[in-house]
């Protein structure tokens, strides 16, 4: 365990920079049983904040692996209304929300895809208009603790694998540089410059290209809008979704994808890995799919729903990002993701389009902006990485070269 202050700081700023939970706020936490401690920390800083109560949603990895394996598909299925009341309720009364991620990236590995897939299409029906209200209207933030899980999947074998991985969180978090919320608002301005100047831009596409073989083109609409570092809720309270964030990112024009796209890290889904996607587009959807592991996952992915098949943030992080210079795989999209250029299947932003709050979800599709039950996203930046910029002229600007910001 690490040290007692350093874990309260880190906490603190998880409540008061990362969700910005507000003076009478309901606060709404998401974990696994096993960071129960840390929950309990995110709790003491929420009342110290104001808070005006503290609900925690339990995830038990090991429990569910039991349940996916030995409960029929059709009673798995049948989220309890009890579930969906409990999370709508609280989004409804504008409660913010603090994810912690911090799973077993292997522990579904022996369950039949086919059940993993039934019950997350269930519960992201039944959770919809949760999810929808927080991701659109609320203080949101994602964070994560080492699990014994998480660490022995990082640092396999190694007695120092819990003392490394709380290093590279803390690092990754920047609480090792004097005041971390004086440094994560200069870095948030950072990013939000660089999100200012491709906004200057106007692209209507951009190209990568890389190496591996990814040779795509990703359209971009005249409404789009590239954001990154704090966001602000419907409210007017900012709020840092994701700790650790290096990216800056938009949604795409849903309808104007093409080319080859291939991962550069494994994707953990539902507990499965995920290796060496390929992915093949055509005017904005998958057309066709391979992995050299996971691949079943993969295609049951992509056919949850239409909008699964299409992207729905595209996101730029230089190759050079502190994360990706620890040299650290983490099995964990939210630090893996600030390591990497990345893409997202599935839903997108509507802060991502201009006027997109007020937007009906038909306006948001007619916009451009995919719409799905999910929001998957998988790495595919590497060190020799080129993004150029098209014009509404033709004209191609360097945005990316050798995975580092060219503007």
């Amino acid at each position: 365990m690490p040290d007692q202050a350093k874990l309260r700081t880190y906490a603190e700023l998880a409540v008061r920079t990362g969700a910005n939970v507000q003076k009478g706020q309901k606060l709404t936490i998401s974990a696994p049983v096993e960071c129960a401690f840390f929950v309990e920390l995110l709790a003491e800083e929420a009342f110290a904040a104001g808070a005006s109560d503290v609900e925690v949603f339990w995830n038990f990895q090991k429990l569910n692996r039991l349940r996916y394996k030995n409960v029929p598909v059709e009673v798995l299925t049948k989220i309890p209304q009890y579930l969906i009341d409990q999370k709508n309720d609280a989004a409804r009364k504008g409660a913010a929300l603090i994810s912690v991620s911090a799973e077993d990236p292997t522990v579904y590995r022996d369950v039949e895809p086919g059940v993993l897939q039934a019950y997350t299409v269930a519960a992201e029906k039944a959770f919809k208009e949760y999810y929808d209200t927080v991701l659109d209207d609320l203080q949101w933030t994602v964070v994560s603790v080492p699990s014994p899980a998480w660490t022995k999947a990082v640092f396999p074998d190694d007695p120092d694998g819990e003392e490394k991985l709380w290093e590279a969180v803390f690092k990754a978090v920047r609480l090792d540089e004097g005041d971390p919320v004086a440094r994560w608002r200069e870095h948030t301005e950072s990013i939000r410059r660089h999100a200012e100047e491709l906004n200057k831009r106007r692209f209507v596409a951009l190209h990568y290209q890389n190496n591996l073989g990814t040779d795509l083109t990703v359209g971009l609409r005249d409404t789009h809008v590239w954001c990154g570092g704090a966001s602000v809720s419907k409210c007017g309270v900012p709020f840092n979704a994701n700790m650790p964030t290096e990216e800056v990112f938009t949604s795409p024009d849903r309808g104007n994808v093409n080319g080859v796209l291939k991962s550069s890290m494994p994707l953990c889904y539902n507990g499965v890995l995920i290796k060496d996607m390929v992915l093949t587009f055509r005017d904005g959807g998958v057309v066709s799919a391979s992995a050299s592991e996971g691949e079943e996952t993969l295609r049951r992915l992509l056919d949850i729903d239409e909008g699964a098949r299409r992207l729905g943030e595209v996101a730029l992080v230089q190759h050079s990002s502190p994360i990706s210079r620890m040299g650290i795989l983490f099995y964990n999209t939210l630090y893996d993701e600030n390591a990497s250029c990345h893409f997202a299947l599935g839903k997108g932003f509507e802060e991502c389009v201009k006027g997109g709050a007020d937007m009906t979800a038909e306006e948001k599709l007619a916009a451009g902006v995919n719409d799905s039950l999910i929001h998957v996203d998988f790495m595919v930046g590497t060190a020799d990485m080129s993004i150029t910029g098209i014009t509404a002229e033709g004209e191609r600007v360097p945005v990316f070269v050798n995975g580092e910001w060219a503007i």
